[in-house]
């Protein structure tokens, strides 16, 4: 005899059906991750990064049964002049996005802030800030106008939120995502637009290679943190996930910290 409690599950929609969401930096590490616990939740993603090759790649590991469920997008977030004409030709190709995720960012310097060059500060302001803030702009513009309810999730950082020696001009980027989070939250909650951030602690990525794999980094980190170790990119990707989906519709402006515990150490 079959079990009704069981077919009503299986028949109930995915969390994320019927959206195109937009993920920046979709190519490798958090942002894979993310694209591929959308897709799982019923969404088509558009992956967004600098390299066809490398979307085409990831393509075929996001969703290898159903590949037309992720589509490939060519955008540098760091050229913020082109952003228009690139969010434009998105639109115009496959609809607005209802869920945008800006994950894409860089770290150029690694050092102390007394030494800090110019170019290097511009660049990771340019990539890590004014991008996610323009791709913000540009789709609330089209939600509000339309009267679509978006979502936004920025990938912010632990150290966005606390003292992050050597990796001052970094964290200074993303605690700026930490205040266009909260004060975008208030100017865009009465349209039904929902802005929420992620700030993930040490993560094995390609991105954050050097401090995963140098033991005088890790260590520490893994010594304070209450799971005694560093996180995964799906670690991350569930929380993304639910934060983009109705479940959690009366949750905007919040930071929430994936960290394993290292922030109450």
């Amino acid at each position: 005899m079959s079990d009704p409690t069981r077919q009503s599950i299986g028949a109930a929609p995915l969390p994320l059906e019927g959206h195109l969401a937009l993920v920046t930096g979709g190519s490798r590490g958090i942002g894979e991750a993310i694209a591929r616990g959308m897709v799982q939740a019923g969404a088509r993603v558009v992956i967004a990064s600098r390299k066809r090759a490398n979307l085409e790649a990831a393509v075929e590991r996001i969703s290898p049964d159903a590949p037309e469920k992720v589509i490939p997008f060519v955008l540098h977030t760091g050229r913020v002049e082109e952003l228009q004409s690139n969010v434009q030709s998105l639109v115009d190709a496959h609809g607005v996005p209802s869920i945008l995720v800006n994950n894409a960012a860089t770290n150029p310097y690694f050092g102390p802030m007394l030494d800090l060059e110019w170019r290097a500060w511009d660049k990771t302001f340019e990539v890590n800030v004014k991008g996610p803030f323009e791709l913000t702009r540009l789709l609330a513009r089209r939600w509000v106008a339309s009267g679509t309810p978006g979502r936004v999730l920025h990938i912010s950082s632990i150290f966005g939120l606390r003292a992050a020696p050597h990796q001052g001009i970094y964290a200074m980027t993303k605690a700026c995502l930490v205040s266009l989070t909260r004060t975008l939250a208030h100017e865009l909650g009465p349209h039904g637009i929902r802005v929420n951030a992620l700030a993930p602690g040490l993560i094995v990525t390609r991105f954050a290679k050097v401090l995963v794999e140098t033991e005088a980094f890790r260590r520490p980190y893994e010594n304070r943190s209450a799971l005694k170790r560093v996180g995964q990119p799906d670690e991350i990707a569930g929380m993304a996930v639910h934060l983009c989906s109705d479940a959690a519709g009366f949750t905007t402006g919040q930071v929430i910290e994936l960290d394993g515990g290292y922030g109450i150490g």
